[in-house]
């Protein structure tokens, strides 16, 4: 028995190979994202923000903050850590006078501040995690087709607040629509934001005046063809909010946006970008 248990042990053990018909090999792909060589690392950066121009942030800190700040910002850092005043915007409004309410505020979303902003000019309605979790849960978008429907028939309930691009951009671009504000077929008010100077956010609580332009369009009552086709009339707000605030249509979205940004955190490979689960 002994010498048999030896010859077991002295097997080498085998390796599993992945089955190639299998879905989670399929997902465990290790294609790396970027070249991993340090030569052309910089190229590799350049070409991903020419590929993926909506997310690169064009301030003095670089990209996700990590660059190399001049000695003037570190002085003004330094002083704004025992100055910090509350944060204060300036408006620059340019809005339309209609009167018919909406169901809905579709806006850009640049900066975690938009939603102050939203806040303090309409106090709008969000869908709290905690509701999707009730018994009588229909679905997120099933919540927010009924408020963006209440809203816009009822005037004392609160006007829902959707980012329809999913995530933030430099601002200078717009992402493709989601569906979810316009399922109602209820009208909605397409709102630009733009700011005028980025800063890291304890100089924006250093300063006496932040600067933001907001552009409230006319209302848009969508067309019997748009009701029917909530795709279409997404696009057709897009677009309208595309030329009046002079931003550049584009087709990436949330998915190459974790590309970037795990690029520039030193993530190469492209499974654990790819499968995450969307926001």
């Amino acid at each position: 028995m002994g010498s048999e248990l030896k010859d077991l042990n002295s097997k080498p053990a085998k390796t599993q190979q992945p089955d190639p018909n299998d879905d989670d090999a399929s997902a465990k792909d290790d294609r790396p994202l970027l070249e991993s060589t340090a030569s052309s690392a910089a190229e590799d950066i350049q070409e991903l923000e020419k590929k993926f121009a909506a997310f690169v942030r064009n301030d003095v800190y670089g990209s996700l903050g990590c660059g190399k700040l001049p000695l003037k910002e570190k002085l003004l850092l330094g002083i704004a850590l025992v100055t910090l005043l509350p944060l204060r915007l300036l408006l620059s409004t340019k809005q339309s006078e209609e009167r018919v309410r909406p169901g809905a505020i579709v806006s850009n979303h640049l900066s975690y501040l938009d939603v102050l902003y939203h806040m303090s000019s309409s106090f709008p309605s969000f869908v709290a995690k905690r509701e999707s979790k009730s018994s009588d849960f229909k679905g997120v978008a099933g919540i927010v087709t009924d408020r963006v429907r209440n809203a816009h028939q009822n005037e004392l309930a609160p006007m829902m607040l959707l980012f329809p691009e999913g995530t933030t951009t430099n601002g200078d671009f717009l992402l493709p629509f989601k569906t979810g504000a316009f399922l109602a077929g209820a009208p909605v008010m397409p709102v630009i934001l733009s700011y005028l100077v980025v800063r890291h956010v304890v100089f924006l609580l250093c300063q006496f005046v932040n600067n933001l332009e907001v552009t409230r369009l006319p209302i848009y009552h969508p067309s019997q063809q748009e009701k029917d086709n909530p795709k279409l009339y997404a696009n057709n707000v897009r677009k309208l909010m595309a030329a009046e605030g002079d931003l550049i249509v584009s087709d990436i979205g949330l998915a190459e946006k974790r590309i970037y940004l795990a690029a520039l955190n030193g993530n190469n490979r492209l499974p654990s970008v790819l499968h995450q689960k969307n926001d």
